[in-house]
């Protein structure tokens, strides 16, 4: 008898695939089969999954995106996507369908409904995206990675936290060097791609800092492609040691090693704060849906683990003060520290794989 089959339905970015990938980690350790049922966009992020998770690509389209042309091809493309996704259970039925959100999902998520699979939806932020906002009322079970989430009426959801990736999970609760007199490493990222707002604002306000603080700064900074030659230049005149890349795969490690992180406040990006317990002042996303990056920082900042920085009230000037009140204090970065830990759920995939196995054992 073949062992028994989860899909999981997700793609857009790293926000939507890291969360998945956690949860493929977890059900293969318990010896299910998974799948992933993503576009060809999510495919590109899909590069840290086991090996053995088998990839399946199948057409879907948003109208948030293109022209004309592109919105009247949406449909459509939906429709086969829905249709192979349909072939592909009939084949090799699953005995549960997980949806992480992003409009790659939603051709796997509507094949479930149709054949009435069991199902469940986890979504990440505090604020549901649209397409866990469609399936919200049609699924077994709606799982929260932020909590308390903002849910349709008549929705109960089961705060399972964001599951973190086996590589965050190993520096789980890593011991924290407080900032003082020697090399201290502040991580800067924003998203999968880096931000623009902190490429502009990071640099000129860490080189704003004191002398005596400036110079023992180790900066590691994500951005985008076009702002690498002018960070990685302004950094060197500044004399300030700099790593600049579009992507850095070696987070985990990273962000162990910071004494700070500077960041967008994504679902994945607090959840791997909280695990691995690091000081962090927090940028939400100022045009993320529903501001659901703001959602997604309260918990940090409630629990006095991160600075909240709205992009509308971020100066330079503000972000010095914010860098310096944290690395001219130790004791209170040790606090923050703790902080993170106090709101961390390091057990997630583990509990969001127990509501998985549940709900799919009421259909055996």
């Amino acid at each position: 008898m073949a062992d028994p089959l989860i899909v999981i339905a997700a793609g857009g970015t790293g926000g939507h695939m890291f969360p998945a990938q956690a949860l493929a980690e977890e059900m293969l350790s318990r010896g299910w089969r998974v799948k992933l049922s993503t576009d060809d966009r999510g495919a590109r992020y899909a590069g840290g999954f086991p090996e053995e998770v088998e990839i399946e690509v199948v057409p879907s389209a948003t109208f948030a995106r293109g022209g004309l042309a592109a919105k009247l091809g949406v449909a459509p493309k939906l429709t086969g996507g829905v249709f192979r996704a349909l072939m592909g259970f009939r084949r090799d039925r699953p005995q549960i369908v997980a949806g992480f959100g992003g409009y790659p999902a939603i051709p796997a998520m509507a094949a479930a409904v149709l054949m009435k699979l069991p199902r469940i939806i986890h979504e990440q932020n505090g604020i549901l995206g649209r397409v866990n906002q469609i399936f919200a009322t049609r699924v077994d079970a709606f799982a929260c990675g932020t909590w308390p989430t903002v849910l349709p009426d008549g929705v109960e959801g089961h705060h399972t936290g964001n599951p973190v990736r086996a590589a965050i999970l190993a520096r789980a609760a890593a011991p924290y060097i407080t900032p003082g007199d020697y090399p201290m490493t502040v991580l800067v990222i924003g998203g999968s791609q880096g931000a623009r707002i902190l490429s502009d604002e990071v640099p000129a306000a860490l080189a704003t800092l004191p002398e005596d603080l400036r110079r023992h700064l180790r900066v590691a900074q994500q951005a985008r492609p076009e702002d690498i030659e002018r960070v990685t230049a302004f950094y060197a005149a500044e004399g300030i040691s700099a790593e600049i890349a579009p992507f850095f795969d070696d987070v985990p490690t990273r962000m162990a090693d910071a004494q700070l992180v500077i960041c967008r406040s994504g679902a994945s990006t607090v959840a791997d704060l909280s695990v691995i317990g690091r000081p962090s002042i927090l940028v939400p996303y100022a045009a993320a849906a529903g501001d659901h990056q703001t959602a997604n920082a309260r918990g940090l900042s409630e629990a006095g683990a991160a600075i909240l920085l709205p992009e509308g009230k971020l100066t330079r000037e503000t972000l010095t003060d914010q860098i310096e009140l944290i690395l001219t204090n130790p004791d209170g970065a040790l606090q923050m520290h703790r902080a993170a830990l106090s709101v961390g759920v390091p057990d997630a995939a583990t509990r969001l794989a127990d509501l998985a196995e549940y709900i799919a054992s009421k259909d055996l």
